[in-house]
């Protein structure tokens, strides 16, 4: 059997969260972490046998940590082109270099696991609307259902989700909605809440 998409009536996709330049600024700081320890790995195994061996780890912890500066300057242009960068690629190329590093193997987990996380936290966040919940597709994702609100409102490019365990999510909408779209979406939520009174 196959599985189909559940398809939404509405899909409203909110701001850049300003956490994001945090988790930049950690994986940044990773990154030069990294740099740092393999160049002197690297520095380290020269001055003890005098001599480079590129085929030798020493060599690919050279290869690995010029990689990892072009994909920053690549993550950098993107940001400049008002692009979401994202780090994972140069965050594994680093998790391969600890995993080589004679003292990297603890670090090795922590690269992998930032390199798997950075994403789906830096997705922009959606709110997805049907008649039976609204799912918000944040890391980790949030499920309500109609009956668990008091009211669901978009009014002047503000986002308001009242919860009745007084909660309230309030985010702003990525891009200028007409009038029309937001009445008729005010509409929609209001006749899911009286129905699912």
């Amino acid at each position: 059997m196959k599985r189909t998409a559940k398809t939404y009536d509405y899909i409203v996709v909110l701001k850049e969260h300003s956490s994001y330049k945090y988790i930049d600024w950690i994986s940044k700081l990773m990154l030069l972490i990294a740099i740092i320890s393999f160049l002197f790995e690297v520095y380290t195994q020269y001055t003890v046998s005098h001599q480079f061996n590129l085929a030798g780890k020493s060599g690919l912890l050279l290869i690995l940590s010029i990689i990892i500066i072009f994909w920053w300057l690549f993550s950098y242009w993107q940001s400049l082109r008002d692009h979401i960068p994202f780090y994972r690629f140069a965050l594994l190329i680093s998790a391969w270099g600890w995993y080589i590093h004679p003292k990297g193997s603890l670090f090795f987990f922590v690269y992998i696991i930032a390199a798997i996380l950075e994403k789906p936290v830096k997705i922009l966040p959606e709110i997805a609307f049907d008649s039976t919940e609204i799912v918000i597709n944040s890391f980790p994702k949030k499920r309500f259902l109609w009956e668990e609100l008091n009211n669901v409102i978009l009014k002047d490019g503000l986002l308001t989700i009242d919860c009745k365990n007084n909660v309230l999510i309030q985010r702003t909408v990525n891009e200028e909605i007409s009038i029309s779209v937001e009445k008729e979406f005010n509409e929609f939520c209001k006749n899911n809440l009286i129905a699912k009174q």
